[in-house]
């Protein structure tokens, strides 16, 4: 039976217990209340090791790994869940010595595209304690490797010329009473000095290409100009070689550019076309704009591009046809300029070829678009003119590949 002693013990234990609870819950409602908003510093920093270009490996000092974030796995810090042995082998060292250590984290076999020159670092953070960090220099190592092949490139080509130049002309010095071998030997030391000079003027122009000098300001181009320009330049070796270039009819288009630079690129893509084709056969130029690009074709019926040469015939000193350069006195660096004067002005160079049907190098540049003229409200209100027509380009000629079908400007690109 309940007494009222104890009836009144648990009606004030109750009552105490709603109190508590009810001061519990403000100043669980306060604390959230004065919470900032937004993510803890917590939660930051795991979104910063997440989200780092580096790889981030905390190991324990077992080995075992705390943290890691997903690049970790792509530069190969990390394999089957477990920490490179390289990387836990050092981490026991630092743990030792308490000093930051740097190792090679590089992968022991090629893996295709995956990165090829990692360095990591291994820094103590205490209580046995240690951080990975992965940085990968793939990038720098090949453009290391670009630039020894470039140097070696530039030097093999000057000796070339130069050499010749220096035993033409001892030549000429042992002949020096025989006019006929004078002049022989002195045509050819005026081709190899004529060489020598092409390479050096290009490769000084490539240089302010891919450099940081500033490009010229852009300005309005017509293309029929440039066009003709370069058909100017190109006329001497095309009449040489027994090549005929003919044009598509002038097309008014207009682009932002620099006309220097661009006539250089289309009178390479001219001397290219001449220099690989066989004599008696035709090159054609045509213009067109499509998608608001100015694309300028030259169309040869040459020896044409395997296809696994097709993506390197860009480079500086590649040739496809090693023999039939030299004979043209070529220097390799055509192309490569070519290249690097669209990407300058906004554009791309394409290719399609055929080994035995020709080639057709595209050359695109963002066309000027030409603003239309201001009318006053007033006056248009009074005179209301008839909409403007628009003069429309004529439409460029159709080129066609013998022995196959082709698209516009001659190949698919």
């Amino acid at each position: 039976m309940t007494t009222p002693v104890s009836l009144a013990l648990a009606i004030g234990t109750l009552v105490a217990g709603v109190v508590v609870g009810y001061f519990v819950a403000r100043a669980r409602i306060r604390r959230e209340e004065t919470r900032p908003p937004g993510p803890t510093v917590a939660e930051l920093l795991e979104r910063l090791v997440r989200s780092s270009h580096n790889g981030v490996v905390v190991l324990n000092k077992f080995g075992d790994m705390v943290l890691h974030n997903p690049r970790a796995y792509e530069l190969g810090l990390v394999r089957v869940n477990q920490a490179d042995p390289r990387a836990r082998k050092a981490a026991e060292q630092v743990v030792e010595t308490d000093e930051p250590m740097e190792i090679d984290l590089s992968p022991l076999e090629a893996r295709g595209r995956q990165p090829e020159a990692v360095l990591g670092q291994v820094r103590p953070l205490g209580d046995g304690f240690t951080v990975v960090e992965a940085v990968d220099h793939s990038e720098a190592i090949r453009l290391e490797a670009v630039r020894r092949d470039f140097v070696a490139n530039v030097s093999h080509e000057l000796k070339t010329p130069v050499g010749a130049i220096a035993l033409l002309t001892e030549a000429v010095l042992d002949a020096a009473e025989d006019v006929e071998e004078v002049r022989r030997f002195g045509g050819k030391i005026l081709r190899e000095s004529t060489r020598l000079g092409q390479l050096v003027t290009e490769l000084i122009a490539l240089s302010r290409l891919q450099g940081a000098e500033r490009l010229p300001d852009l300005n309005v181009v017509e293309v029929d100009a440039v066009v003709r320009e370069a058909l100017g330049r190109t006329t001497l070796s095309a009449e040489s070689a027994d090549i005929s270039i003919t044009t598509d009819p002038a097309s008014g288009l207009l682009i932002e550019g620099d006309r220097t630079l661009l006539v250089t690129a289309l009178s390479n893509l001219l001397e290219n076309a001449v220099a690989y084709s066989p004599a008696g056969s035709p090159v054609s130029i045509s213009r067109r704009l499509a998608d608001g690009m100015v694309e300028i074709a030259v169309t040869d019926r040459g020896i044409g591009i395997a296809e696994d040469e097709q993506q390197r015939v860009f480079e500086r000193f590649y040739r496809a046809d090693k023999a039939r350069s030299r004979a043209t006195g070529g220097t390799g660096l055509g192309l490569a300029i070519v290249k690097h004067v669209a990407a300058n002005h906004g554009g791309s160079v394409g290719l399609w070829s055929r080994p035995g049907t020709g080639s057709t190098f595209t050359l695109r540049i963002p066309a000027h678009v030409r603003p239309e003229p201001a009318i006053e409200p007033a006056r248009a209100a009074k005179t209301s003119p008839a909409p403007r027509q628009e003069k429309t380009p004529e439409r460029t000629q159709r080129l066609v590949v013998t022995g196959q079908e082709s698209p516009d400007h001659g190949g698919n690109l």
